[in-house]
């Protein structure tokens, strides 16, 4: 089933989806496709390469054909003002069916099964980052904060969601959702309200998948809780003392009691230099609030002491709608616990390793921000993917090892050399630096 996510399928699907954009613009000026607009920036954060398309239209122009068609099947290659103009009227939302499809495609193939975790679920950690701020260039749908100068600050923000698992290196985005101006006065309100947002749009569509949403102190609250769970998915969300006053109260009152002590587990580690003890403790069945009807939920605890010194090396409660117990509370604190990775892999792939997502590549007056970065979680989602089916991209990211060289060598070819397909560059790359094409032995 792998077949349906080779580079070539992908980029069926892609155009599958684009041949559905609605068109917005009136008159005669449609020289130019939408459809080709949204394939070139595709294009460009594909290939980490700014200058991709400016290239390609000299290489149209002298060798009468261009790796912008026999790649992405671009008929015309628009300039980078024109990919601007094409784009902003059009809402992100329009590109979201390719995730939904990608991860569909995924399952059938079999792929998914490599991230699943505790109780055979997916995990799916929530975490809201900035990826545009300014104090000159902004439109009708950034947020605004006056600096302590009396400048204004404009930026953008966007919940990524990524499906992780402990071990794997690899995360597979999801669809985004951008945190908007009307979301609320406080990050925190902003941040909460766009989940709570992305949660009514997918968590049907997504439940059929058996999701674990995973996340910090500010999801650990009751209605966004009970929200989860009437999409019938599960969460593990970080429980902090001083946010929840009236759950610890509770906990102490149990420690307090005739057994005067939470249930608990202890283990011994040593991780090459020192070992390390492990004390779990529980307690299934504590309200997440005070008040009436108060939503009651399992909460786990994890300290790690370093066993020589005492020094306390890692200290994180969670809340879950997962019973505990002393099989359970392991692997559902490390679920718990994996939802660094949304930053970790995720974000910082994003920001730091070539596709530069904070980077203004066009802004506008509509959507254009939020669809750019839409389409470089998609060229992202696209390197995972092929990273994880496709033998002979693997072994080549391998050997160059260093991840810029390859981008480096891909920018470089496609320069100077028109290929006939993304099968054909791998070819060529695979000759030059004399490996052995063949696939390798099961």
């Amino acid at each position: 089933m792998t077949e349906t996510l080779t580079f070539d399928r992908l980029v069926d699907t892609f155009h599958e989806r684009l041949d559905q954009l609605p068109e917005h613009r009136q008159g005669r000026n449609t020289t130019y496709e939408l459809k080709d607009a949204a394939l070139g920036a595709f294009a460009v954060f594909f290939n980490q390469s700014p200058s991709f398309l400016a290239h390609q239209r000299r290489m149209q122009e002298t060798k009468g054909r261009s790796n912008a068609q026999t790649l992405f099947r671009i008929q015309q290659t628009p300039t980078d003002p024109q990919i601007r103009n094409l784009l902003d009227p059009l809402a992100p939302t329009e590109l979201y069916p390719l995730f939904r499809l990608i991860l569909s495609r995924l399952e059938q193939a079999g792929q998914l099964d490599q991230f699943r975790d505790f109780n055979d679920t997916l995990l799916v950690p929530l975490d809201g980052t900035q990826y545009f701020s300014s104090q000159k260039i902004h439109c009708s749908q950034c947020r605004q904060r006056t600096l302590t100068n009396g400048e204004t600050l404009y930026s953008h923000s966007v919940i990524t969601p990524v499906v992780v698992k402990p071990g794997q290196p690899h995360v597979l985005p999801l669809e985004p959702e951008f945190i908007t101006l009307q979301d609320g006065a406080t990050k925190q309100d902003c941040e909460l309200t766009a989940a709570k947002r992305w949660l009514d749009r997918c968590g049907t569509v997504y439940a059929a998948y058996h999701l674990t949403l995973l996340g910090d102190d500010l999801y650990c609250h009751q209605p966004f809780c009970q929200l989860v769970l009437a999409h019938h998915l599960n969460f593990i969300f970080v429980c902090k003392p001083d946010s929840h006053a009236h759950l610890y109260e509770w906990l102490a009152f149990l420690q307090a009691g005739p057994s005067e002590q939470l249930p608990s587990l202890t283990r011994r580690y040593w991780n090459g230099r020192f070992a390390e003890i492990w004390t779990y403790r529980y307690m299934n069945e504590v309200p997440l609030r005070a008040g009436p009807a108060p939503l009651f939920v399992n909460w786990a605890e994890l300290i790690i002491i370093r066993e020589d010194t005492g020094e306390q090396l890692y200290h994180n409660s969670f809340t879950t709608n997962y019973e505990l117990t002393d099989v359970t509370v392991e692997p559902i604190v490390q679920a718990g616990r994996t939802r660094w990775k949304i930053e970790n892999e995720g974000n910082n792939v994003l920001k730091n390793r070539g596709y530069h997502l904070e980077h203004n590549f066009g802004h506008g007056q509509k959507h254009l921000s939020s669809v750019l970065l839409t389409l470089n979680l998609l060229a992202f989602l696209f390197h995972t993917i092929l990273h994880l089916v496709d033998q002979r991209y693997r072994r080549l990211r391998e050997h160059l090892a260093v991840r810029q060289t390859f981008f480096n060598d891909i920018q470089t070819l496609t320069r100077y050399l028109c290929f006939d397909s993304w099968d054909h560059l791998l070819d060529f790359m695979f000759k030059q630096l004399e490996l052995d094409i063949s696939p390798a032995p099961t």
